[in-house]
């Protein structure tokens, strides 16, 4: 019966009919007479109609079941590991999420205001440096890897380190190439609207070296002028590098504040980016975590004159020392009644005028109705310890009690 081709014809009729009613409802087929396809007798063409109807029915029902396979650019963008586009403003994926456990750390709201007032400084500084028009402006302000910032750096650039010496720490600042050949373009007198001719391959020559090194020193200068109201501090220019192997001023996984920059002036521009260690700026971490309000960094000359006021009207008590004299321990420990103890002071010896240990000024003794008064005979005497010898002082004392 299996070599009847009448059986065949009509087994391919009922595929037919099936294929009909149940093309959209169900992925497979149903089992109609499905013996007969299993059985060794029957032809190949059936078992290729067989296949050719699953595959048009998984075709149909969307690929269900199917693995989708991704491509490279979908990998990268998943994983957000793409060098090519390493940007450290913009992570997603996996990526996203390694920076925002490694990576996190308080907001410092005095920085901010630093580098505004940076922007404005540099405005006017290069203006005056280059005789061009120049526009400044922040473009970012984030927290990176100092491993990875280094594997960022686009080459061929110049970095300078340079040392704050009040802080006595490093940092960073990184001009890239684009920069760099448009201010030697603008110091050497060169015209606006021509495209920079860029020689690759080839180090920088000591005449462009020096002058990229005049603008750093002018940011420099104008960095200090910004950190000013917060500490002072003199920032001053360790050396110059091409190989950011050689700029390496701290441990690659130790995080970093990175600003950038972007210079424009007119038709041509670039970026330069200032790199400050959070070892750096440990020093002055107090004074970054205060609260601004406008650009008063910090000081309320309110409440400055509310407390020159107060301690203007403040009270304070002052003793008349007659005479004080150093006696041994023996001597006092032998004192009995009756004994005189001799003050050698005339009757027109002068008076000290003490506050505490301090002595403020000197005056005779006199008296004023049924009081003893002194009159101030010398100017007041300025204290010749400041705050800090006070607190050093304090410190060593303590040092030595807990001795």
């Amino acid at each position: 019966m299996a070599n009847n081709p009448i059986d065949q014809d009509a087994l391919a009729a009922e595929w037919g009919l099936a294929l009909e009613s149940d093309d959209a409802a169900a992925p497979v087929p149903p089992p109609v007479k499905a013996a007969p396809v299993a059985g060794p007798g029957v032809d190949d063409d059936v078992a290729s109609q067989w296949e050719a109807m699953v595959e048009e029915n998984q075709s149909t029902q969307g690929n269900k079941g199917a693995d989708r396979i991704l491509n490279q650019e979908e990998i990268d963008s998943l994983l957000g590991f793409n060098l090519a586009d390493l940007n450290f403003n913009d992570n997603s994926g996996i990526r996203a999420i390694i920076d925002s456990a490694m990576v996190s750390y308080e907001r410092l709201p005095m920085l901010e205001i630093v580098f505004d007032r940076l922007v404005r400084l540099l405005t006017t500084s290069l203006r005056n440096f280059t005789s061009d028009n120049v526009e400044v402006s922040l473009d970012t302000i984030t927290s990176v890897r100092f491993g990875d910032y280094l594997n960022s750096i686009p080459l061929p650039a110049i970095l300078a380190v340079f040392k704050a010496e009040e802080w006595e720490n490093f940092g960073l600042f990184t001009i890239n190439s684009s920069l760099i050949y448009s201010i030697i373009d603008v110091l050497l007198g060169g015209r606006r609207g021509q495209n920079l001719v860029r020689v690759e391959g080839r180090p920088y020559t000591t005449i462009e070296t020096n002058l990229v090194k005049r603008m750093i020193e002018v940011v420099l200068a104008d960095a200090e002028l910004a950190f000013k109201p917060l500490s002072p501090v003199k920032l001053n220019i360790d050396r110059i590098e091409t190989n950011p192997r050689f700029a390496a001023i701290t441990r690659p996984a130790n995080a970093a504040i990175l600003v950038r920059l972007r210079i424009d002036m007119e038709d041509r521009g670039g970026y330069a980016e200032l790199l400050l260690p959070y070892a750096t700026i440990e020093p002055i971490r107090g004074v970054l975590l205060q609260m601004f309000m406008g650009e008063k960094f910090g000081r309320d000359p309110i409440w400055e004159g509310h407390l020159a006021t107060e301690i203007a009207h403040a009270e304070i008590a002052v003793d008349a020392v007659l005479y004080e004299a150093k006696l041994p321990l023996r001597q006092m420990m032998n004192l009995q009644v009756g004994d005189t103890l001799p003050l050698a002071v005339k009757p027109d010896s002068m008076v000290a005028v003490r506050c505490g240990d301090i002595t403020m000024t000197e005056g005779r003794i006199g008296r004023v109705g049924d009081r003893v008064s002194v009159r101030v005979a010398k100017p007041l005497r300025k204290p010749k310890t400041t705050l800090a010898m006070f607190e050093n002082s304090d410190e060593t004392r303590n040092r030595v009690d807990a001795q």
